[in-house]
Formats: C-alpha cells, structure tokens, sequence
C-alpha cells in the first residue's frame, strides 16, 4: 500500500475517533502511535497482530514537511496500515490549545497519507511514563531522551487495547445476553 500520495489526486482520509477508525483498518498490520509534543514527536509502532506496542524513536520536530516525511518513512519501514496520534484532552474533557495542534497536524498528514489517522485520549500518558521511568532508576538525562517515545508506546497500547476489546465484544456474545 503506497503510503505517500499527492495532494491533487485524492481527498484526504478523515481524521476518526479510534472506534471509527478502526472500521477502515485491516485485520491485520502494524499500527504507529504518535505523542505529538511541541518540541519533539515520540514514536512507536506496534506488531502486526497489534498485540505489543514497542517505542521506536523521538524526532525533534522541524518543519511539518520535514517530520510528516520522518513519520511518513517510519510507517513504509514497518508496513503500517495506519496511525494511532495522542489527543492531549484536558482533564475535564475539554479540548484547549495542544488538542487543537494535534487536531491540526492530524488533517495536514492526512493530506499525505491513504493510511487511516484515529485519535486515541492520551490524558496523563508521560505522567505515567515519567513514573515508570523513574521508578526504574533512569536518570534525568535518559528519561529526557526516551520519555517521548515511550510515551508514544503508552498511547498505541492504549489504543491496542481497546480495538481488542472491542474486536472480542463483537465476536463472542456476552454470556448474560
């Protein structure tokens, strides 16, 4: 599946909530998870039966360009079918400026890409990297240089998650029903 299309030959995929995009991916393939910060972008990828997600790398962000081309690469490299982007909701559920961002270079990759893009909710996800992180004794230094790519991994696992459960509540009937 060629992953890079030009713009005037096709209308952008739309942008879905994880459930919604879930109906637009195989059954199989990798999926990249994505913890969009303003200074750098973590990311992961998971296996192709989307059981594990596993942090790949951290870009430091440039120019759009320059790091959708980045993620663009790192998606052909690992024959995803699609990506999983942390959308960073406020803790009441409300969307400020950061969702916004995401909301926004999620659109622009979109116009670049025939691969679905789900937003998946990564409220309090390098809060909890951070603590595992330092629960293992990395430094400050190390903890700078991984927190966002294993940030990204907290997300795509999220994510992963949930389309199992939801695979498995689609195709086993409840036992009460």
């Amino acid at each position: 599946m060629a992953v890079f299309l030009a713009r005037a030959n096709r209308t952008a995929m739309p942008v879905l909530a994880l459930p919604q995009a879930a109906t637009l991916l195989p059954a199989r393939g990798a999926l990249i998870g994505l913890d969009l910060g303003t200074k750098t972008i973590g990311v992961a990828s998971s296996d192709p039966d989307r059981r594990v997600a596993t942090p790949v790398e951290t870009i430091a962000r440039q120019r759009f360009g320059l790091d959708a081309k980045r993620i663009l690469d790192l998606a052909a490299e690992r024959r995803a079918v699609g990506f999983v982007l942390g959308l960073p909701i406020n803790m009441d559920g409300s969307e400020g400026p950061r969702a916004q961002a995401t909301r926004a270079f999620a659109r622009n990759l979109a116009n670049l890409t025939e691969l679905p893009i789900a937003l998946w909710d990564e409220r309090l996800s390098t809060a909890a990297v951070e603590r595992v992180l330092i629960a293992a004794d990395a430094s400050r230094a190390k903890r700078k240089a991984v927190i966002d790519q294993h940030a990204a991994a907290f997300i795509l696992q999220g994510a992963l998650d949930r389309l199992a459960h939801d695979a498995g509540a689609t195709s086993v009937p409840h036992p009460t029903r």
